[in-house]
């Protein structure tokens, strides 16, 4: 079965699924660094912010031998999970004063994402790109969020600036840090009590874990990391959901870092998850992060 016969049947299967109020469509869309993605849009009538729920994974497990009943009851489960309980007031996302609290910034790509970059306002930082985003809802699974163009900084009347500045303020409330080692990281993921690793490595993200390598951008975060470490250290772009901490004392160094971080990026990071090849460098009495 081609994976666009797999689409199709996984919709009719889901749709006899759902209530009569529920529609189901297949909806194509280009995601980050440019990756196209194919899912299921699950709309409720009467609520008009609703979940997208791509395949590429489940194509995955279909082909690792699970059957198209089973990925579709998974589907219908997560939805009940994920779906949203009320509409959003789209008028709202035209009036400044009310959008300016929710608004937070990511960091992708900027070469593999120069065609977005043109339609939308964004800062340069290193060899990425700062972008803003209105968050509408998050959860243990996610957020829910829509991008800010140029046209909603022309119906909105204001500067990038001032949109950046916002940002600013908002992500590190709205989306607190965390910081923890890679073993502690790795015994939460495993359900294990202990590994026997050694702590030389270091996660940074936000709480929920999703489009958290932003957290370098937090005022202060880094140079306190530096401080608690006691060196100067590499940072591993690892995904745009988190970046991985390396003290230099325990690095080989920069050349073969970003070696290792392209190496695993095009092994075993999805396209569209990827933030960059290169590692970067925090110097501590620079207080600042290198190229």
């Amino acid at each position: 079965m081609t994976y666009y016969q797999f689409i199709r049947e996984v919709e009719v299967k889901v749709k006899e699924g759902v209530k009569e109020n529920v529609t189901v469509c297949i909806h194509s869309a280009v995601k980050n660094n440019g990756t196209s993605r194919h899912g299921l849009t699950i709309a409720e009538t009467g609520i008009n912010i609703f979940p997208t729920i791509y395949l590429e994974e489940y194509y995955q497990q279909f082909q690792a031998g699970s059957t198209i009943e089973n990925i579709a009851g998974d589907i219908l489960r997560l939805y009940k999970e994920v779906r949203f309980q009320h509409s959003f007031e789209s008028e709202s996302i035209k009036d400044y004063e009310k959008m300016k609290k929710k608004i937070v910034y990511h960091v992708v790509n900027r070469e593999a994402n120069k065609e977005l970059l043109k339609e939308v306002p964004y800062e340069e930082y290193l060899d990425l790109a700062i972008v803003f985003y209105v968050l509408l809802e998050v959860s243990s699974f996610g957020m829910a969020s829509m991008l800010v163009t140029d046209e909603h900084l022309r119906i909105w009347d204001v500067t990038e600036k001032e949109v950046y500045g916002k940002a600013c303020e908002n992500t590190r409330k709205l989306l607190p840090y965390e910081f923890k080692t890679m073993k502690a990281v790795l015994e939460e993921l495993l359900g294990v009590e202990e590994l026997q690793e050694e702590d030389a490595m270091y996660v940074l993200s936000n709480r929920i874990r999703s489009y958290g390598a932003a957290v370098m951008l937090y005022k202060d975060r880094l140079v306190g990391i530096g401080e608690y470490l006691g060196e100067n250290y590499y940072v591993l772009p690892s995904s745009v959901h988190e970046v991985i901490i390396v003290p230099e004392s325990a690095a080989p160094g920069q050349e073969e870092l970003s070696g290792l971080v392209a190496e695993i990026n095009e092994t075993q990071v999805d396209a569209e998850e990827v933030l960059s090849n290169r590692a970067y460098y925090y110097d501590r009495k620079k207080r600042k992060l290198l190229l």
